[in-house]
Order: C-alpha cells, then structure tokens, then sequence
C-alpha cells in the first residue's frame, strides 16, 4: 500500500509580541496540535521587548511594574493560561489586611464604603457616612427606584447613562473616578454598550440600578465578602510573585520549545496578498514586507498590534477597515513609582491606594500604595508607591520631562494624602498612545470592521482596541484569533 503524502505544515504570522500576540501565538500550537494540524509560527515585534505594556523592572529589592500590575481573577482566561504554563504556584493574592480603596473627594481621602458593589451601595449606613455624597445626592440616587427604563435604541455614554439614573454628584464623585482608573478616558465619550453592558441589562431588566443590584445581592455580596481560601485560593486581583513579566517568559519559553519564530526589532512595512489558487482551505498567501528584513510568506495573519497600526496594514486590503481601525481613538498614560523609606509617609498612607475623581482638578489620576497592595514588592525597609496620570483631557502634563513629573506627583502626594518625604528612588514610564478607547458606536464599528475583512478571512485582528482592555480579555481575544485561523486552515470556516 502506497504510503499517504505528508500534509505540509501551514505557516502563521503573528504581527504583534504584546499579550494577545504571544497568547494567539500559544493557543495556535496547541489548537493545531489537538486538531493533527502541521503548523510553524512566525512572531514579529517592533520592539526590543516582548509583553507589550506588560514591563516589571527589578531595582535592587524593588519589583516595579511599568504597565499593569496585576489582572482580574473573575475572567478565567489569565488564571487558565498561568495554569497552563505551570505557573499557579506563582501567583499572589492581594494583602487581605489592607483591603481599603479611598477616593479623594472635597479636601481629604473618603474611603469606598462597605457593601459598595461597583457604584451601588447594597449596605446603606456606610455609604450615608462616607461623605463621598452628599444628602441631596443620596436623594437624587434614590430616583432610580422611579425614573422609567431608557426605552431608546442605540448606545449611550457612561456620563449621560449613570448620570441619568443616579444623578451627576454620584456619577462625577463615585463612578467617573472608578471608571477612569480602568480606561483613563472621558465617561461622556465612552460607550456603556462596549464597556459594562450588564448596567444596561440590569435597566432593562429591573426598571432601575438599585433593584437590579438588590435583587443579585445575596450572590454579590457572597462573593465579595468571602476570603481568597473560598475562592479557590484567589483575590478579586492576582499577580505573579516576580512581576507580570514571568508570564511573558513562560510564554516565550513554551513557544521557542514548539519551534516558532520570534523576531523583534522588525516592523512589518505592508502586507500583500495574492491568490494561491480556488482550492480550499488556503487560496491566498500573505506577502509580509518587513522594514529591515526579508519578505515573509503566510497562509494566515493575526494581526495583534494597535488599532491605528493595523489601520496602515489594512488599507491596500480594504480602505474601509483602515479608516475604522484609524477612528478607534487612544489615550496616552504615565506611571511613576517612588520608593520611601518605610514609616515616613504618615497616617494617610493606608490600604490599597486612592483615585480622584476628574472634578477635583488634580493632575494625578490614581495611586497605589504597591507595598501594602502586594507582598514582595518591596523591602521592610522601604514603602512603594505608584501614581498614574494623563488620560484623555489631561494628557497636557505628559509634555514635562520625567523630573518634572516626579516633582509634580510629589507635590500631589503632599497635598493630597500629606506625603512630605524624600524618595529614595523615583521611575517614569511613558505610555504614547498606550489606552484604547471604546467610544460610542465602538461595537457596530467592530461588526463593520469584520464586514469590511470577510474578504480575507485568513486575516484575523486581535488586541486590546476591539473587545477587553484588561490582561484576561487579551489572552482570549488571542485564543479566539487563533481559534478562527484554525478553522480557515482545517477547511471548516464558521
């Protein structure tokens, strides 16, 4: 019996080595492996870096994260790939003893109430004593128990939509400044729709907010009032011991183990396509031209970088998709972490930190007190801390130089929570253009983004511009990307 020819292995190209790249790039291997695929894997990134916004930098004892700090434990997809990469016994949980969050608000620090589920109070007292709202704010609050459902099509803002329900006091003093610290964006340009859908249902499905919440509340409050040993070991925010930069080692590990490729230092310049032939599954090949290096050929193309640079690679495909990926707008940030000399910052110093709502005026966004967040971030010896700012509407500050930034955050620090001490040790990162912002009309431009592709549908965008910002959300944008070119090269196209 004549032996069966070899399928010959399939070729992806990753373009992108942040998260959603590296986990597309992972979830490939392992997709086509479980499906008797033959597959090779080429990652491409501009940088000299892998991870994306994911950056820890060790300092001496210090473990500083550039980037995000940790990720949402309640969206599976970041503890399954940890998991995966054999790294659950990495990971750690929140300190339990300083689970305080205050919000900076008329002169001095209030803390978030107990019983604070998001934005709605499930336990009144401490909310009516924080002084986060005053009584004729509390009252117009309570005006969603009788304010008729929005009944209109189409998306809303989260300014005009929590405004509209609980009133503008609440909405500019307790939601705007916990919606901020997620998107650093402006509440009346950003889309409830793509952003907290389960508001809008509860609207819909309740009448108003607070019966909505009510009427979840044993479940809600069960599983914010229980410890991390009732939550299969996990706080609401985890991290890995070293910083979130073993998660993009272990990655990269388990992908040069599986034989891919991994470029950086190379910007793809434009992507060509020419048709192959009308036999199914393939029928097209991607040419990728790179800045400095050869020209390298695919039968499929995740596309994980920046809207605004997907935008310039699709424009020769479609002209549509470029100008829809170019209108996904961005926001630049900073960080800048100092480190004290422990037990010189004052009373003020306490839980997990604090954020400030836009009303306020102040240039700093957020602050973390990292030390007391998280263990081993730090020596006994010394406390750190890490501060945020720019955003939309205050990006203004980001054209100082970093030592003007650092001065500025420490004057923030002393007139807000009466930090006077002289930082042992002080690092800016900049983000340009680091946040996207899901504005309103964010999804139907994703639904015509994807209309205006079906042509390629070897062609697969992936990110954190299109469906989740947050650490978990990328890893299944990139096991979904990887999940579709799979099904392309196995001629069974959803």
């Amino acid at each position: 019996m004549a032996a069966q020819p070899t399928q010959p292995a399939r070729h992806v190209a990753i373009v992108g080595g942040g998260i959603a790249g590296l986990a597309a790039a992972c979830s490939l291997y392992e997709q086509a492996a479980s499906a008797g695929l033959p597959l090779t894997c080429t990652l491409i990134e501009a940088g000299r870096d892998w991870g994306g916004k994911i950056l820890t930098h060790h300092v001496g004892d210090l473990t500083i994260e550039a980037g995000p700090d940790s990720f949402l434990s309640q969206k599976p997809w970041g503890l399954e790939l940890c998991n995966k990469l054999g790294l659950s016994g990495r990971l750690i949980n929140t300190n339990e003893h300083q689970k305080k969050t205050f919000i900076y608000s008329r002169g001095r620090l209030r803390e978030l109430p107990e019983g604070l589920v998001v934005i709605v109070p499930t336990k009144l007292g401490p909310f009516l004593s924080s002084g986060l709202v005053s009584w004729p704010g509390i009252m117009r609050m309570g005006m969603d128990l009788v304010l008729p459902a929005r009944r209109a099509g189409g998306d809303e803002s989260l300014a005009s939509f929590f405004s509209r329900r609980l009133g503008r006091e609440a909405f500019e003093r307790v939601v705007e400044p916990l919606m901020a610290g997620i998107y650093a964006g402006d509440a009346t340009q950003i889309s409830l729709r793509a952003t907290f859908p389960r508001f809008l249902d509860l609207e819909q499905k309740h009448g108003s907010l607070i019966r909505g919440m009510l009427a979840s509340r044993s479940a809600v409050q069960a599983a914010s009032a229980r410890p991390a040993s009732a939550l299969g070991g996990r706080t609401m925010f985890v991290t890995l011991r070293d910083g979130l930069a073993e998660l993009v080692q272990a990655l990269l590990t388990r992908l040069a183990t599986a034989g891919a490729k991994l470029m950086t230092q190379q910007s793809v310049a434009a992507i060509r396509v020419r048709q192959t032939g009308t036999t199914h599954p393939i029928g097209w090949t991607y040419d990728l031209t790179l800045e400095n290096g050869p020209v390298i050929s695919a039968d499929a193309v995740v596309l994980a970088t920046p809207a605004f640079v997907s935008a310039d690679l699709v424009r020769p495909l479609s002209p549509i998709a470029s100008e829809l990926l170019g209108a996904i707008p961005y926001a630049s940030t900073a960080t800048v972490s100092l480190a004290y000399a422990a037990g010189t910052l004052g009373a003020e110093v306490d839980g997990f930190g604090f954020v400030v709502p836009r009303v306020e005026r102040r240039d700093l966004l957020a602050a973390t007190w990292t030390s007391l967040k998280w263990p081993h971030r730090a020596p006994a010896s010394q406390t750190l801390v890490r501060c945020y700012l720019g955003g939309i509407g205050r990006e203004a500050v980001l054209q100082e130089d970093d030592r003007a930034l650092v001065r500025r955050v420490r004057d923030e620090l002393k007139y807000i929570a009466g930090v006077t001490g002289e930082p042992a040790y002080a690092e800016v990162n900049r983000w340009e253009r680091g946040m996207p912002q899901y504005t309103l009309g964010h999804l139907d431009r994703l639904e015509a983004i994807q209309r205006s592709l079906d042509r390629y549908p070897s062609l697969v965008l992936a990110g954190a511009a299109y469906r989740g910002i947050g650490i978990p959300d990328c890893i299944k944008d990139g096991s979904d990307a990887a999940a579709s070119v799979i099904r392309f090269l196995m001629g069974t196209r959803a």
